[in-house]
């Protein structure tokens, strides 16, 4: 009797919800989740650049990654990550072990938040899929205003010359992580600095991509 008070009490809650749990997410919280991950997570990769999103930008996903980046919800990177690392996994997109970098903040802000949530994301990543972690690939060298209210071309402005290269790993392709994918302009600002540093750059892959821009695929 008095372990099962002790296991209730020690329990703790849903990020979501609040429901009690021992998971990071309840039960009905997690099928909600499930709810909003893409039946083909490479329904993306024949574009530039090449795109793997593990679900839509919507409903209880929004949430999750809302609470991760604000609200100090840091633990969520490991469950978003693992669901991207076995997507991917599942997908056999490359047989190939690689270097994989998060998409960086500026200093300012990382220290404002705490971390960097696609740091955590993609440490998560390679601890299930054995890929090398270097979150130190990419520098991001200056700050940005927010972009979601830029236009695209505005955007490519804005991140022409944000990145510069770090410590990195030149023998294998490099697969950036993010948390979000909206235009496409970090990535591929990312990609331009590997590049002229000849680094090869497999793709990117993110937890979420806005289902607006889904829509608009089809």
């Amino acid at each position: 009797m008095f372990g099962n008070f002790f296991n209730f009490v020690l329990q703790k809650s849903c990020a979501l919800c609040d429901r009690p749990t021992s998971e990071p997410f309840c039960l009905d919280c997690q099928r909600r989740l499930e709810r909003d991950r893409f039946p083909n997570p490479t329904q993306f990769w024949n574009q530039q650049p090449k795109l793997f999103a593990w679900g839509s930008y919507t409903d209880t996903l929004k949430r999750t990654i809302s609470r991760l980046k604000y609200d100090q919800y840091s633990e969520l990177a490991v469950p978003l990550g693992e669901a991207l690392a076995r997507s991917w996994l599942e997908a056999g997109l490359t047989k190939n072990k690689l270097t994989v970098v998060p998409i960086p903040l500026h200093t300012e802000k990382q220290k404002q938040r705490g971390y960097n949530q696609a740091e955590l994301i993609s440490r998560a990543f390679c601890n299930l899929s054995g890929d090398l972690h270097q979150p130190q690939g990419l520098q991001r060298i200056r700050a940005t205003e927010a972009l979601f209210n830029l236009s695209p071309k505005q955007r490519e402005q804005m991140l022409s010359q944000v990145f510069e290269i770090g410590k990195i790993c030149r023998d294998r392709q490099v697969l950036l992580i993010d948390d979000i994918y909206t235009t496409g302009a970090t990535a591929r600002a990312a990609i331009q600095v590997l590049h002229r540093h000849q680094i090869r750059v497999l793709g990117i892959a993110v937890v979420a991509k806005p289902s607006f821009e889904v829509r608009s695929k089809q």
